[in-house]
Formats: C-alpha cells, structure tokens, sequence
C-alpha cells in the first residue's frame, strides 16, 4: 500500500531540488543533433467493432466500437516514427486537421527540433493539441531511431530510466446495476488473480434511474477490499460525476478502506472546481486526489499543481504530446507530486505513455485499459504486454515497436462515435 502524500511529497521535492542543478531545460539538450528531415506524414484510421457481449457502459451511453489514429512520419534518411492522437479528438476530424494544417508546415522540417515544433501548437485549441499529439510522438519515435536509443532513455534526463513498469488494471465499466452490480466486485478478483496490484473502476451505469446513492454505493466498496484483501490497491475512479456533497460523505470512506486515490471526483470545468478539489483533498489525509487528462498544456496544470489540488497529475500522450507531458511531470516533480498518465485507448498510446512513466522520477504505475480492445495489441508485429502485472519496455530504438503492415485491412475504420445511447436503462 501507498505511503501517506505527505511524507512521499516531502521525500520527492527534496531529492527535486538536490537534483535540479543538473536537470536540462528540455529533453534534447544535450543530445546531438543528426541531419535529417521530414518527407510525409500519413494518417490511417482503425476500428473495432465490439461484439454485443463486449460492450461496455458508463452513464448513460453504451460503447459499441473502439477507434485508433495511426500516425506515421517520414524521413529523407528511410526511418519512420509511429504515434498516435486521442480518438476522442474525433478521428476524421484529427485526420483532416493533420493533413490540412500540421503536414504542410512539417515537411522538410528536422524532428530534433520537435521541442520548437511542438510550441507551435501550445496556443492552438484542444483539437489541434490532439492532432499534433500523435505527430509529436512519432517524431520522438524517429529520434531515438536515429540516435539507436530507446525513446525513454532519451527522456531520462536525472536518474536512470525504469523499463520494468507497474501497470494497474482500469475497468469497472462493464457492471450495470439494473443486472448484476456483484460483477464488479467479480472483476476485482479476477484481475488480482491475474496477477495485477492495482484496479481502478468507475462508477457504473447512471445512477438516478437506477435509484443509487453514496450510501447504497458504499456496501460495493466495503465488499470488494474484503474479496481483495488489505494489500491490493483500490482507485476509485468518478469521471467528475458527483458533486462536492457526495464526494465529501464518501471521503472518510475510502481513507478507512485504504484506497490509493480519488480520481476526478467533480467536474473540473465548473466554477469553483479548485477549491472544490483541495477540499476533498484535506478531506483525505492519506488517499491522494488526481486529475488532469482533461488538459492539455503544462499551463492548464500550473494552478492546479500550485494550488495543492492534485497529488497525481494524470496528463495523457495522445492530447498533450509526449513532448509537453514531459514538461508537465517536471513541473509535478518539483512540487513533489506523482505523474501516472492517464491511458485508456489502444497499445499505440501505450507505447507513448510508458515511455514517459519509464523516464520520470516521479512515476507510480500506468493505467491500462482492460475492456475489449485488440488495438492494444494486434497493431504490433511484437506487442507489449503486461506480466504479473508489469510491463517491460523493449531495449530497442525509438518506442521499439512496428505496426503490422496490414493494419488497416486488418482494422477497417468504422465511421461514426464511439458511444450510443444505452437502450437497457430504466426509464
């Protein structure tokens, strides 16, 4: 189990401040330069269609499809860098946006100078920090194959890297409580039993037509740290669903639980979401509170780190870029706090994230997306996977992945959004 944030972040912003002498102000600094330039950027759009018995919920939606934006970027020299931007961008809207706006401007340009590059979208709107995600990623992807390093051994600026990565289970969307709510409390075991340390679950299918409250939510809790035990780590996961009353009741429940972390509890969007957070925080003397895969630039963390409102900042490679998460978890750092990014959709962010995690000194563990989802796996000639619950990052340049060549035969994009309306709800 977690030691307390206290006694981590005391622990943390001292070794950041011993260290921060001889830390670069980017990545790159000290990395020489080789001579080579972008020739084409090419945008491939994959689906999977989720069998009726696969798909899952949140709220009020049901998730019938999963999507995946394969970027690739090309050089004069014969090396290609893969990434991969947020689906939830909209994929033929990031595909346009790539096309229209970032490859024209990209071509002849030198990936080594993927920190400028990358500044050029800091100001730009969410969408276009997305689309220029996946772009970010496969420059560092051609990087480290130029250099013959591993991208996070590139993004290792202090310390040594970690390759040996604790991942946590992220589920718990596939339970309704209008059928059989014990399947969560199912699932908690049998990805313990699979070998994970760590789940984090939501908060299921919407609860007033379903007539749940925090204290009939409460028991669920209380069952599963039982089936689980006292030395597995629980997430409770709330998609800023509840409101500050709720999330206050239920605090002193997840300290007596033990649980690891409350992640996103109220919406961050609405007026007043700092102050509502560092409530909950001082409502939690040991579970840490995270937040963050809604933003997009180390300036829309800025208040959030310097505020005290998260202990874990949770940015996400394919909306911030590999590049800006980067300067993020710096920043964390030096307020002594963890970067865990957030990373639910397919193997292509995976590859990105884990390089981060790999690289920083203040990671804990990487989610990783337990519905479904052959885009985690099946786009690579040799896939990462996880091992009683670790993964290990290849020794091999650049992410040290190759997307099958059939990829889009293989995974024909499906046009339309990802989520429908959930018909089995009550009325």
């Amino acid at each position: 189990m977690a030691t307390s944030r206290r006694s981590f972040a005391a622990s943390l912003a001292g070794a950041a401040l011993s260290l921060g002498a001889a830390r670069r102000a980017h990545p790159l600094e000290a990395v020489g330069r080789e001579n080579i330039k972008v020739t084409d950027v090419k945008i491939t759009l994959l689906s999977y269609e989720l069998p009726p018995e696969k798909r899952w919920m949140t709220g009020t939606f049901l998730v019938w499809k999963t999507d995946s934006i394969l970027v690739e970027v090309f050089t004069d020299k014969g090396i290609a860098g893969i990434g991969e931007s947020s689906p939830y961008g909209g994929p033929e809207a990031v595909k346009k946006f790539i096309e229209e706006n970032i490859r024209p401007g990209l071509i002849g340009k030198n990936p080594f100078d993927v920190e400028h590059l990358a500044g050029a979208w800091l100001s730009g709107s969410r969408g276009a920090r997305i689309a220029w995600a996946g772009v970010d990623a496969a420059l560092w992807d051609i990087i480290g194959k130029a250099k013959g390093q591993p991208v996070y051994k590139l993004l290792c600026t202090e310390g040594k890297p970690d390759p040996h990565i604790r991942m946590y289970a992220s589920g718990g969307v596939e339970y309704a409580w209008y059928k059989r709510p014990d399947d969560l409390i199912d699932e908690a075991v049998r990805h313990k039993e699979s070998g994970y340390t760590a789940f984090k679950f939501r908060i299921g299918t919407e609860w007033k037509r379903s007539n749940i409250s925090i204290k009939k939510y409460i028991p669920y809790l209380v069952k599963m740290r039982q089936a689980v035990g006292p030395n597995f780590d629980l997430i409770q996961e709330v998609n800023m669903r509840w409101t500050l009353e709720e999330c206050l009741e239920i605090c002193p429940v997840l300290e007596e639980l033990k649980f690891l972390w409350f992640e996103e509890p109220v919406n961050q969007r609405a007026e007043g979401a700092i102050d509502a957070y560092i409530r909950i925080s001082r409502a939690l003397p040991k579970v840490m509170v995270s937040g963050g895969e809604q933003l997009v630039t180390r300036t829309d963390f800025k208040e959030w780190i310097d505020r005290d409102a998260y202990d874990i900042v949770q940015p996400d490679c394919n909306t911030t870029g590999l590049t800006e998460a980067w300067h993020i978890a710096r920043i964390a750092h030096l307020r002594g706090k963890y970067c865990c990014p957030h990373n639910w959709h397919g193997g292509l962010t995976t590859m990105a994230n884990a390089a981060l995690v790999a690289a920083i000194p203040n990671h804990l563990m990487l989610e990783l997306n337990q519905t479904s989802n052959p885009l985690k796996e099946e786009v690579f000639k040799d896939p990462l996977v996880v091992k009683k619950g670790y993964m290990d990052l290849p020794n091999r340049p650049g992410f040290g992945v190759e997307v099958i060549a059939d990829a889009a035969r293989k995974f024909p994009y499906i046009p339309g959004h990802y989520m429908k309306p959930n018909p089995d709800l009550p009325s």
